[in-house]
């Protein structure tokens, strides 16, 4: 079984929605909690909402003007991004994420990214806020297929992937060939996405080195 293609305006569509639930998350989230360590690298909660806005902002123009800046360093990049749009207040960062709500700007990649990082950022703020998931199981199908078919260098999870093939335990959905990995959908997009997972959520000869992280 595979799953269905979307197409690009049912992509955006999820990308819209997806902003919104998070907004609507967030919008009674005070105090302390926005520091909490999120589930991405070094950054915070408040961290990774800079992130959004930034990259909702980021056409393929920007983009490439933000690398010209960063040296062609991806990750520098990206830290100068969250530092031009982190607030000292966490409720401005809010104000202005709920500016950007509607855009469709992209980056020089297919607009499955931008719904790669709606969900899996999502993830990275609520997880650690203790908010439970409740993702379209089509925009998470459409981020997994689009993250294992990518390359690391284009911000992709293909090379992390090989060798595994992974089995979503709701619909039985499949991707990939060789050493079975098992789980709900969302947590096999965040291990493949380089995200800690906690034991037990994975399953199967293959978790392990899924799960393995850089």
């Amino acid at each position: 079984m595979t799953a269905k293609k979307l197409s690009t305006s049912e992509i955006w569509a999820l990308v819209h929605d997806e902003r919104q639930r998070l907004l609507d998350d967030l919008a009674s989230l005070h105090g302390p909690r926005w520091e909490l360590p999120s589930l991405c690298g070094d950054w915070t909660v408040h961290d990774v909402l800079a992130h959004l806005v930034h990259t909702a902002k980021t056409g393929k123009l920007a983009f490439i003007g933000g690398m010209v800046r960063a040296k062609g360093d991806f990750d520098r990049a990206n830290e100068d991004g969250v530092r031009r749009w982190k607030r000292e207040d966490p409720q401005q960062t809010l104000a202005d994420f709920r500016q950007v709500l509607d855009l469709r700007r992209t980056p020089p990649a297919h607009r499955a990214t931008r719904l790669v990082e709606a969900i899996v950022h999502g993830e990275d703020i609520r997880r650690p806020l203790g908010i439970p998931d409740d993702y379209s199981s089509a925009a998470v199908y459409e981020s997994l297929a689009y993250q294992l078919r990518t390359p690391a260098s284009f911000g992709g999870s293909r090379e992390r992937a090989e060798g595994c093939r992974l089995i979503a335990t709701d619909t039985g959905v499949g991707w990939g060939d060789g050493l079975e990995v098992r789980g709900k959908p969302i947590d096999l997009l965040l291990a493949v996405s380089g995200r800690k997972i906690a034991p037990g959520l994975l399953a199967g000869p293959g978790a392990d080195h899924l799960t393995e992280i850089d």
